[in-house]
């Protein structure tokens, strides 16, 4: 699967600011240079359909909803 974008969408609270970090910490293990979008417009967390943050965007998929994930989880998902 080729990585065309990847979005934490969250309120910008502590787990929220925890997933970003991860995220980023997940793709630079990887070796992927590639910018994280951190999305905090309700009206396009909205859109994707989840209720608790944060959330985990990959290719447009929602892969995770209401926790954060360790670096290592992010990594089995990409």
């Amino acid at each position: 699967m080729e990585l065309q974008s990847i979005k934490v969408l969250g309120t910008g609270c502590k787990s929220c600011h925890k997933m970003y970090e991860n995220t980023k910490k997940a793709l630079k293990e990887t070796g992927v240079d590639m910018e994280v979008e951190y999305v905090t417009d309700m009206e396009k967390i909205m859109a994707y359909g989840i209720m608790s943050m944060p959330g985990l965007v990959i290719n447009e998929k929602v892969v995770s909803a209401g926790k954060v994930l360790k670096p290592s989880e992010i990594i089995e998902l990409l």
